[in-house]
């Protein structure tokens, strides 16, 4: 019998869906032009049935501008997280994430090589920079993967772990190189790879919804695998776990998530590696619980933190990779010193 108590039970989901609810909520009314709560839910009301606006209210400004980027920013924190705790489930490693296996990296060298040599596809100026992230992103991945499996045909963490780290600081040379050449595109360049998500629009919104669906329907099932991980590979296949195959679904689907996150918002650092860490101690380290909760946690660190990028030095606004490595680091030294003080 399937022991419900190990499951992400129905009041759990509510709870977690009210805190992420009043974050987006919160960050949709805050801002350059602060919005009543009330005013801010008419507006969305009457504008997805189609009903005359509130007078008083900037309707654009909502519609238009923050809930689009909101949305961006709550599906790009929950896909980072999710990719984290995957990760770390399947690495057995504390310090792994979506970028250890180098992906990210290769992810961001593709949407370089499209900012600074102008690559796009016509009709729409943005898909260049996605379409070369998520080519990159798997070209990356089906590098370090036959590198590894040349080195070691079973696999293994560590010499996935070592190639992906050898191939990221490979990938940063490039991409240090082509900045330094790229003219003047490269304050572009620069402020992409800290991190953005200004300016992102409902078809961002649907991509990132689509990739969050399709990976997470690839990654959320294999959440029993992730458990026999924890006792180590060989026993897991004890227990009639593919290993080989698990790890190549579960790494494919976290490399297609993480480019599509780069491709929309640039190098967001520290949520993936962070998040699940966080909600762990609030649920436990049974995978069936930590990954939809890590997804919730995810995407309410990354609202809260571009509510703090856009506000903290108003006009002005900071790069969100900036805030989230900044954060990012703070928390995960305390966690990390609580880590060692509890041993």
């Amino acid at each position: 019998m399937r022991d419900r108590s190990e499951s992400f039970r129905a009041f759990e989901y509510a709870g977690f869906s009210a805190v992420a609810f009043v974050a987006a909520l919160l960050c949709v009314c805050v801002g350059s032009v602060r919005i009543r709560a009330a005013d801010a839910l008419a507006v969305i009301w009457n504008s997805v049935w189609s009903l005359p606006l509130p007078e008083g209210v900037s309707g654009p400004i909502i519609m238009s501008v923050r809930l689009p980027r909101v949305l961006c920013v709550a599906l790009s924190g929950a896909s980072l997280s999710l990719c984290g705790a995957a990760m770390q489930g399947l690495l057995r490693n504390p310090l792994a994430d979506g970028s250890t296996m180098g992906v990210s990296a290769g992810a961001s060298l593709g949407a370089v090589i499209a900012l600074a040599f102008g690559v796009t596809i016509p009709g729409l100026p943005f898909a260049g920079t996605m379409a070369m992230a998520m080519v990159s992103a798997f070209l990356s991945l089906l590098l370090i993967l036959s590198l590894a499996y040349r080195l070691d045909r079973a696999l293994s963490t560590n010499t996935i772990l070592l190639i992906g780290v050898i191939f990221s600081m490979f990938a940063h040379s490039v991409i240090s190189l082509i900045s330094a050449f790229a003219g003047e595109r490269v304050k572009t360049i620069l402020f992409w790879t800290m991190g953005s998500l200004a300016g992102s629009t409902y078809v961002n919104v649907i991509v990132l919804l689509c990739a969050l669906v399709v990976c997470g329907a690839a990654v959320l099932p294999r959440a029993r695998e992730l458990n026999a991980f924890a006792i180590g590979e060989d026993n897991a296949r004890t227990v009639g776990v593919n290993v080989r195959r698990v790890k190549l679904v579960i790494l494919i689907a976290v490399s297609a998530l993480i480019g599509v996150c780069v491709s929309v918002g640039g190098t967001i650092g520290f949520v993936g590696l962070v998040m699940p860490h966080i909600t762990r101690m609030l649920v436990g380290p049974n995978h069936r619980r930590l990954l939809p909760a890590s997804m919730f946690g995810g995407a309410v660190f990354l609202m809260l933190t571009d509510l703090l990028a856009r506000t903290i030095i108003r006009p002005l606004e900071l790069p969100i990779g900036v805030v989230t490595s900044l954060i990012g680091s703070l928390v995960f030294i305390y966690i990390f010193a609580k880590t060692r003080t509890a041993r």
